[in-house]
């Protein structure tokens, strides 16, 4: 296991609130979209997206960064098998793309939710949860990074272009009534050296 020096640790159920804003600053609004069609009858959406932070955060699957106010960034992320996951027509059309692309990047180490709040962004938050990122991903012998992001996400793709990710793939973004800029997904690989002795 990697050890996490401060700021850096593993997040908690009191991160819950700031969380749900971040997965939702990276993934361009839709994750508020999605949990507005989850919420019951008069509740608030990020109530859901609250609650499914919070069983994230007790599987131990998110790191954030804490300089002792609360968590202002954060990574989630996770191993991608050796085999495509299936898609059947039952698939929800929105997350299709989504799915194709992650098919894409088998063996690889996905950053799922790399976000930070605006007032931290410019102080190389990004760059240091990345580079865990790879930490992470050469424990678990995998050879390669990945990642989604926006076609209009100007700033994602620069930070990642910097750490070495080059365009993999590309498809176009399914809408479904998501109000969005966005027209294309695009899969960003990185190609890991690998670790003597693995």
């Amino acid at each position: 296991m990697i050890r996490l020096e401060p700021p850096l640790r593993i997040a908690t159920e009191a991160d819950a609130r700031p969380l749900a804003d971040l997965v939702n600053f990276a993934g361009e609004g839709l994750p508020l979209y999605i949990w507005e069609g989850l919420a019951k009858d008069g509740q608030d959406p990020w109530e859901v997206g609250r609650a499914r932070q919070i069983e994230k955060a007790r599987d131990g699957q998110i790191v954030v960064v804490d300089f002792g106010d609360g968590a202002v960034a954060s990574l989630t992320g996770y191993p991608i098998g050796s085999e495509p996951k299936p898609i059947g027509n039952d698939f929800p059309a929105l997350f299709r793309p989504l799915q194709e692309l992650e098919n894409k990047a088998l063996e690889s180490w996905y950053v799922n939710v790399l976000a930070c709040y605006p007032e931290y962004r410019g102080q190389g938050l990004g760059s240091r949860l990345l580079s865990l990122a790879e930490e992470i991903a050469g424990e678990a012998a995998l050879r390669r990074m990945s990642v989604i992001v926006a076609n209009n996400n100007a700033g994602a793709r620069r930070l990642y272009e910097r750490h070495g990710y080059a365009e993999a793939a590309t498809l176009p973004c399914v809408k479904e009534g998501w109000e969005t800029d966005t027209e294309r997904w695009m899969l960003l690989i990185k190609s890991l050296h690998p670790v003597e002795g693995r």
